[in-house]
């Protein structure tokens, strides 16, 4: 409903079996107004998502769009080991660098 009522066009797939769903906003990248309209409904697609107690992420791992809500979905805590993890496996940055942990 989110996405017809902001007039985007957006095809939804996934993984009936555990609930996962993708939905792939199409925007004109020049169209400003498109992409601020789908960057709305993609963070109110989040926090729904995590609201009802699931994940804002999908099983590829965290988008950069998405790294604003590891704290909000797995708490602060957690992203701080994960920060921690990141930094012993790839101490001087090489991987992914500016990415989730820059």
């Amino acid at each position: 409903a989110d996405l017809e009522e902001n007039g985007l066009l957006a095809p939804i797939f996934g993984h009936v079996g555990d609930g996962n769903f993708h939905a792939l906003i199409l925007v004109d990248p020049d169209n400003a107004d498109e992409v601020a309209r789908a960057e709305a409904v993609s963070h109110r697609l989040a926090e729904r998502a995590i609201a009802y107690e699931g994940s804002c992420t999908g099983e590829h791992g965290i988008g950069l769009t998405k790294r604003d809500y590891m704290a909000v979905e797995h708490g602060q805590n957690a992203v701080d080991v994960m920060r921690s993890i990141k930094h012993a496996l790839d101490p001087k940055g090489l991987m992914n660098p500016g990415k989730i942990f820059g």
